[in-house]
């Protein structure tokens, strides 16, 4: 199978309030069951720099509302809105929202996902994803078996249990599959 390029980057908008759920989709995006190179990038946290370039040549934004907008958030659903990105919105479920929140909420001009909470974020994000290659599995080469295997992601309609384990994957990453690209720099990891 011919390499792709470049890696699936996408650009997770969610502020600090959504510290579980910005851990919970990066462990969900690269436990899609494809050997993928992604690069997931998600809202600085305080006193880090915003990859304006990155949210602006995305595949695909997610955006995560808790109960607050809080910058950068705004700032990255304009600048992806504005680049014309493929964008999904969710709103969290049972929180009180501020002011500004509601207001952002309303005038978003977007159709919210609502969801409960980590689990169900990431199993909604899993089949979001899986839909979006399925639609482009020849633009990123998927092999036969790895369109099988998105395809049965979608079929299971058990939710996710609500269990939250404390695997921290918040930050943004490239995360390279060994079977279509050798790293040239970096640490391969062997998984158990």
């Amino acid at each position: 199978m011919q390499e792709r390029s470049s890696p699936v980057t996408i650009y997770i908008s969610a502020a600090s309030d959504l510290m579980a759920e910005r851990d919970a989709l990066a462990r969900a995006i690269v436990e899609l069951p494809v050997t993928l190179a992604w690069h997931i990038v998600q809202s600085p946290l305080e006193g880090e720099p915003l990859d304006r370039k990155a949210v602006q040549t995305a595949d695909l934004h997610l955006l995560i509302m808790g109960g607050d907008i809080r910058a950068p958030v705004g700032l990255e659903w304009y600048l992806a809105r504005r680049a014309r990105r493929r964008s999904v919105a969710f709103l969290k479920k049972n929180v009180t929202r501020t002011p500004a929140g509601e207001i952002f909420v309303r005038e978003a001009g977007v159709q919210w996902h609502s969801f409960k909470g980590a689990a169900d974020l990431s199993r909604q994000v899993q089949h979001t994803l899986a839909e979006f290659l399925l639609g482009k599995a020849k633009h990123y080469q998927l092999s036969a078996e790895e369109v099988e295997r998105l395809k049965a992601l979608l079929e299971e309609e058990a939710e996710a249990p609500e269990d939250e384990t404390d695997r921290s994957a918040g930050h943004s990453a490239v995360v390279l599959s060994q079977e279509r690209f050798m790293p040239s720099e970096g640490v391969a990891l062997d998984t158990p």
